[in-house]
């Protein structure tokens, strides 16, 4: 049983996935001190304060409390928003880049000439109609 358990641990995706939760957590603690020391004291400075819990309204004496959904909204967006300018725009950017320097991947499929079905590049038989196809050429 123990040996079954090491093997277990040690698979890879077990391995990869305990990388990702670590670097998730570790991302996650940059982007909250991103928000909460940079882009909150920003909101505070155009709304006067940068804490709308206090805000409520009560009607039949039931108490509304949207400052906290505004809290909560504020947040959310501007995490977002730094995920989106800080991570998504700089990686796709790169990606971008890469893919230039690299060009154009080479076609997975090609047109089987009977059919017109999408066929592997490799295949030497069509699965849609069956016909013969050549072998492609580079």
């Amino acid at each position: 049983m123990l040996k079954d358990f090491k093997q277990f641990l040690l698979r890879g995706n077990i391995v990869d996935l305990a990388v990702a939760v670590v670097i998730g957590l570790a991302f996650t603690a940059v982007v909250n001190a991103l928000v909460e020391d940079l882009l909150t004291p920003l909101i505070a400075a155009v709304f006067g304060k940068h804490d709308f819990g206090a805000l409520i309204f009560t009607v039949n004496n039931s108490r509304f409390l949207y400052g906290a959904f505004l809290n909560a909204l504020i947040a959310f967006v501007a995490i977002a928003a730094a995920v989106f300018f800080f991570v998504v725009k700089p990686v796709n950017a790169l990606m971008a880049r890469r893919e230039a320097k690299e060009g154009p991947a080479a076609p997975a499929t090609r047109k089987c000439p009977e059919c017109l079905s999408d066929i592997p590049v490799e295949a030497m038989r069509c699965a849609f109609c069956g016909e013969r196809v050549p072998v492609a050429s580079d």
